[in-house]
């Protein structure tokens, strides 16, 4: 399924994100803490039934979690996390494209324009700057240059993740 670029404000994510974090982490400290006192008062004690209380206090979160990720006021974290995984795949072709991107091949230079595109976006997201990485930087230039000499627009509005199959990882 394609993935396409969606506009977020980073004031926006980055609260939504460190409340639903801490919430996330008291709803583990609560539910660990629960399972942990039910299952040593049941079976009188024992680190084995504290271990254990912590781990369903764990799986618990988690099963809250993947039940509250589809609300509508998850969306930026779940756009965040998509990109994540796309850049994550596109980061294991990045050799293939690199090669494909020098022999002129306009799909490796869309997917490395939808990584360097990718990334700057998350950073931004995240309130990071890419500005420290000076490789990064030259290839995201050289990209640009590339298509703009090619008459392809700089910027792509996404991934279709199928375009990854014409490379081989590594």
């Amino acid at each position: 399924m394609p993935f396409h670029f969606e506009d977020h404000d980073p004031e926006d994510y980055r609260r939504k994100a460190k409340i639903i974090s801490v919430a996330m982490a008291g709803q583990l400290i609560v539910f660990g803490l629960v399972f942990s006192q039910l299952l040593t008062a049941v079976f009188e004690g024992g680190f084995w039934w504290n271990v254990l209380g912590v781990l369903l206090g764990l799986v618990t979160t988690s099963l809250v979690f993947a039940v509250l990720r589809e609300r509508p006021w998850m969306r930026e974290m779940r756009y965040v996390w998509q990109l994540k995984h796309h850049l994550s795949r596109v980061s294991a072709y990045l050799p293939a494209l690199r090669r494909g991107m020098g022999e002129g091949n306009d799909t490796a230079l869309a997917l490395l324009a939808f990584y360097h595109q990718g990334m700057l976006q998350l950073a931004e997201l995240n309130g990071r700057t890419l500005d420290d990485d000076a490789e990064l930087l030259n290839e995201r230039e050289v990209v640009r240059n590339a298509r703009r000499e090619r008459g392809l627009p700089e910027r792509v509005d996404g991934l279709d993740p199928q375009d990854l199959a014409a490379f081989r990882k590594g």
